[in-house]
C-alpha cells in the first residue's frame, strides 16, 4: 500500500518528565471531547498533575475551592457562548490569578468572553493540517515558522472584532484562499498569562505540539508582569521586551525596539543594495529616466481636507506595540477605502519584519490612485537613514517620506532632508519630546509629526502632541501620531495648531472605514448631495444623418456617436461626418452663450477616475458630446478625423492597446466584453462600454457576466450597449440590483432603427426619454 506520507508526532512513545511543583493543581475543563484526553496526556507526561471535570459538573464555588495552579479549557462541539458550560466563567475569574490555555473552543471562549465575536470561519475544517505562523513568543518560543497544526472547526473569532486586549500570536492561510487572506489561529491577553490556539496541539497531526504545552506549564503568575519577575526564559508577549529566551542567549538584550528595527533595517538595505537591478546606481538610472510617477505637494495636499482635521490614514498589518493586526489586509483596495473616505495623506508602512510591509505595498497602493482627482498624498513609513530608501520611494511613487529625528544624528537627518526636497518630496520629520522638536524647527521642516507614542518605553501620552505645537513656527503643519482611536482623542486638538492626525490601527480594524472617519473627526456629510438619483447617460450611436442627429438633440441626448470605421454599414461619410459635426458644435455653442442655463459649479473632493468622468459627462452643459466610434484603425487616423471633426470623445470599439486611451487628447471609451483584461485600468480609458460584441448587431448582453464584472470592482463604473431599446432598457438594469447604479450609461444603435435599418426620430425620442427616467422609476 503506498505511503500517505503522514508523520505522526503524538505522545505514545515518549517519556514523562517528574512532577512539576509548580503544576500540582491543573484543572481541565472538558468540553465533552474526545480530544480532551490527549491534552491531558500531554501535560501529564510534562510533569502537570492534572484533575478533569466535565463543563457542567462543576461550580464556578467549586473551581475556587480546588485553588488550581493553571487552568486549561478542552476543544468541543457548538458554540463557546452556548455549549461551554461554565469555561467562559471560570476564565473570566482566574483571569490575571494564574495562567489559563484554550484550545480550539477554548481559544473562541478567550475571544467571546473580551467582547469578540465568534461565527462561521467562512470553511469547515476537519482533521486538516495547515501551516502555522506565530509571533515566537509564549506557547511559541523556540518553534519554528510554518509549522503543520492540525484544525477541527467551523467557527473562528472574527478578526474585525478583536478586542483591544488580545493580539493576534499564531495565524494560518485559509485553505480556500490564495494565501493572502488569513485567519486567526492563536491570540494572547495583553495583560494577563492567558493564551489560546485554535487548532489542536495535542494532535498527532501537529508539529511541536508538546513543546506548547510545556512552554505554557513554564509560565508563572497571573500577568505578565509577575511572569516576567519570575521566569527570565519565556517571552511575555509584548515585542519591546527581553528576546534572549527566543534567541537562545543567555545574556538580556537591552537594547530599545528602535535600536533593534534600525539595526535590521541597516542589514537588509544593505543586502538588497548589492543586487544587481536594485544598486542605487540602477535606482539613479532610473529616475533619470524619468520612469518616478508624478507627484503632487505634501504639505499643500495635508491642508486640504474636509475635515476639521486632516486625516492621515495608515495600512499596517502589524506593530511592535499591538502584534498581527490585519495580515490578510490588501495595501491598494484598502488605500481606495481611505481615499473614498476623505483621507488627506495615506501613509504604507513598508517595514517587512515588525510592521509587514514592503515597498510592493507603496508601489501598488499608488497604482490604485492612478487617475484620482485630489488623490491623497502618500508618505512612505519606515526607518529611513539613507538616500537609498528616499530614492526607492520615490519610483515606487511616494509624495514624502518619514524621517525619525530620534533615529538620526543631525547632520544626517539635515543631509536626507535636502535629499528628499532634491527629489520633489517635502519629508515628514518625526518627534517626541522638546529637544527633537527644536531640531525639527532648526531644520525648517514644514511638516512635523509628533508621535504620542515613546519608542523606548512604548508609553502613549496623547497630551504629548499639545505640548510641543506651541514650539511650531507659523506656517508649519503640525500632525498628531500614534494612539488615536476615538472622537475623545481628537477634541483637544482641534483647538490648537495640531492640522492632522494620523490613524493606524482603528482604521484598520474598522468595518466601515468612511464611517468611523466621519465620527472620529465630527464631520456630517451633505445629505443634499445625494437626495437625488443621477440620470443615466444616454449615447445614440451610428447617427449617419443631419436628421437623425437634430432628434437626438431635441431628446436630449448626452452623446452622438458616428461611425468612423471604413467599411462598417452604419459607417457615415466625410461629407455627412462634417455637416452632423456643424449641428453638434452649432448646438453647443448656442448653449454656451445662454448664461442663464449654466449652474455655480462646486469643486468635487476626490474622486476615482470612472466617477471623475461620470460626473463630467452627466454635469456637462454644452449640449450633446461628439463622439468619434473607431474598430482597428491606426493610431495616425483616429488622430486627424479628431481633429478634422472637433470630436469631443473618442471611442475604440476593436482591440486597440488600452494605453492608446492616454495617447488621444480628448476622453475615450472603450469598448470590452465582460470579463476583458484590463476594463478596471483607470488613468487610461474614461468609461469602460460593455458590448456583447463588434457593435450594431441587436445581440443582448448577459446581464448575468455584467453583474459578476461590476461585483469584482467595486471601482468600476461602466456604459452598456447591445440589444437596447425602449421597451427593455429599464428591465434590463432592475435585473442588476444593486450594482445597477454603477451602470451609468447606454448606448443604443439599432434599438432606434426601423425595418429598414434608417434612425426613427420616433424611437429615438421614446428610448432616450425611458432612459433617462429609469432611475427614478426603480
Amino acid at each position: 500500500m503506498p505511503s500517505l506520507d503522514l508523520v505522526d508526532h503524538s505522545a505514545h512513545n515518549d517519556t514523562s518528565v517528574p512532577p512539576l511543583a509548580n503544576a500540582s493543581r491543573l484543572v481541565l475543563i472538558d468540553n465533552y471531547d474526545s480530544f480532551t484526553w490527549n491534552v491531558y496526556q500531554y501535560l501529564v507526561l510534562e510533569g502537570a498533575t492534572v484533575s478533569v471535570y466535565r463543563n457542567d459538573k462543576i461550580t464556578l464555588q467549586e473551581l475556587k475551592e480546588l485553588n488550581p495552579t493553571q487552568l486549561v479549557i478542552s476543544p468541543g462541539p457548538g458554540h463557546p457562548e452556548r455549549d461551554a458550560g461554565v469555561s467562559g466563567e471560570a476564565m473570566k475569574h482566574f483571569a490575571g490569578k494564574i495562567p489559563i490555555l484554550g484550545v480550539c473552543m477554548g481559544a473562541q471562549c478567550i475571544f467571546s468572553i473580551f467582547g469578540g465575536q465568534v461565527n462561521s470561519a467562512g470553511e469547515i475544517i476537519h482533521g486538516k493540517t495547515s501551516e502555522l505562523k506565530h509571533d515566537g513568543k509564549g506557547l511559541y518560543v523556540g518553534l519554528p515558522q510554518d509549522l503543520p497544526v492540525t484544525r477541527y472547526h467551523s467557527l473562528a473569532g472574527m478578526q474585525p472584532t478583536l478586542p483591544d486586549c488580545l493580539k493576534v500570536s499564531a495565524w494560518s492561510a485559509r485553505s480556500t484562499g490564495t494565501g493572502t487572506d488569513t485567519i486567526i489561529m492563536g491570540v494572547r491577553h495583553d495583560k494577563y498569562v492567558l493564551e489560546g490556539v485554535q487548532f489542536h496541539p495535542e494532535s498527532i497531526l501537529t508539529a511541536q505540539g508538546r513543546t506548547m504545552l510545556k512552554n505554557f506549564l513554564k509560565m508563572k503568575g497571573g500577568t505578565w508582569e509577575e511572569n516576567d519577575r519570575e521566569s527570565d526564559q519565556l517571552s511575555n508577549g509584548s515585542i519591546v521586551e527581553d528576546k534572549s529566551a527566543v534567541n537562545g542567549s543567555s545574556t538580556p538584550d537591552k537594547r530599545s525596539i528602535l535600536d533593534k528595527i534600525y539595526e535590521h533595517r541597516k542589514a537588509m538595505v544593505a543586502s538588497q543594495m548589492a543586487v544587481p537591478s536594485q544598486r542605487m546606481e540602477d535606482l539613479q538610472a532610473a529616475y533619470d529616466l524619468g520612469l518616478a510617477p508624478p507627484q503632487i505637494p505634501f504639505s499643500d495636499r495635508l491642508r486640504k481636507s474636509p475635515f476639521p482635521l486632516s486625516l492621515m490614514a495608515e495600512i499596517k498589518r502589524a506593530s511592535p506595540s499591538k502584534g498581527i493586526i490585519s495580515l490578510g489586509t490588501c495595501a491598494p483596495e484598502q488605500a481606495r477605502k481611505y481615499a473614498a473616505a476623505g483621507a488627506s495623506v495615506i501613509s504604507v508602512l513598508t517595514e517587512p519584519e515588525w510592521f509587514k510591509g514592503s515597498i510592493d505595498d507603496l508601489r501598488a497602493v499608488r497604482q490604485a490612485l492612478q487617475g484620482y482627482v485630489n488623490r491623497p498624498a502618500i508618505l512612505r513609513k519606515d526607518f529611513i537613514f539613507n538616500e537609498y530608501q528616499i530614492l526607492e520611494a520615490r519610483l515606487a511613487g511616494a509624495d514624502s517620506v518619514l524621517l525619525i529625528v530620534k533615529m538620526l544624528e543631525k547632520d544626517v537627518l539635515a543631509r536626507l532632508y535636502r535629499y528628499s526636497l532634491s527629489l520633489g518630496m517635502e519629508p515628514l520629520v518625526e518627534v517626541n519630546n522638546e529637544m527633537e522638536m527644536q531640531v525639527a524647527v532648526d531644520l525648517g521642516a514644514k511638516a512635523i509629526g509628533v508621535n504620542n507614542r515613546n519608542l523606548t518605553s512604548f508609553d502613549v501620552d496623547l497630551n504629548t502632541t499639545s505640548r510641543l505645537v506651541d514650539m511650531v513656527p507659523e506656517g508649519t503643519f503640525v500632525c498628531a501620531l500614534s494612539g488615536i482611536s476615538g472622537p475623545k482623542d481628537v477634541d483637544s486638538y482641534k483647538a490648537n495648531k495640531v492640522g492632522a492626525v494620523l490613524v493606524g490601527e482603528a482604521l484598520m480594524r474598522a468595518e466601515d472605514p468612511h464611517r468611523f472617519t466621519q465620527e472620529l473627526l465630527g464631520f456630517e456629510e451633505d445629505s443634499k448631495s445625494n437626495e437625488q438619483p443621477k440620470p443615466l447617460l444616454v449615447k445614440v450611436c451610428g447617427i449617419r444623418t443631419t436628421e437623425a442627429a437634430e432628434a437626438a438633440i431635441s431628446a436630449r441626448a448626452n452623446l452622438i456617436g458616428m461611425i468612423l470605421a471604413p467599411g462598417r454599414s452604419r459607417s457615415v461619410s466625410d461629407e455627412d461626418g462634417q455637416a452632423i459635426s456643424r449641428l453638434v458644435k452649432k448646438e453647443q455653442n448656442r448653449r454656451f452663450l445662454d448664461r442663464e442655463s449654466f449652474k455655480t459649479m462646486r469643486p468635487i473632493g476626490t474622486m476615482d477616475y470612472f466617477s471623475l468622468f461620470e460626473h463630467i459627462f452627466s454635469t456637462n452643459q454644452l449640449g450633446p458630446l461628439l463622439v468619434g466610434v473607431f474598430q482597428d484603425q491606426p493610431l495616425e487616423y483616429i488622430l486627424t478625423k479628431q481633429r478634422q471633426l472637433d470630436l469631443n470623445v473618442v471611442q475604440l470599439h476593436g482591440s486597440e492597446p488600452v494605453e492608446w486611451s492616454s495617447l488621444i487628447p480628448v476622453p475615450v471609451i472603450r469598448a470590452f466584453k465582460p470579463g476583458d483584461i484590463g476594463i478596471a485600468s483607470m488613468g487610461c480609458h474614461a468609461l469602460p462600454l460593455l458590448d456583447s460584441g463588434r457593435g450594431g448587431t441587436g445581440k443582448r448582453l448577459d446581464t448575468r457576466k455584467v453583474m459578476e464584472t461590476l461585483e469584482k470592482n467595486e471601482n468600476l463604473r461602466v456604459m452598456l450597449a447591445g440589444g437596447l431599446n425602449h421597451e427593455n432598457v429599464k428591465n434590463v438594469i432592475e435585473d442588476m440590483g444593486s450594482v445597477g447604479d454603477r451602470v451609468v450609461g447606454v448606448d443604443v444603435s439599432s434599438g432606434v432603427e426601423d425595418d429598414s435599418g434608417i434612425q426613427d426620430p420616433g424611437r429615438i425620442k421614446m428610448f432616450v426619454e425611458t432612459a433617462r427616467k429609469v432611475r427614478f422609476s426603480l
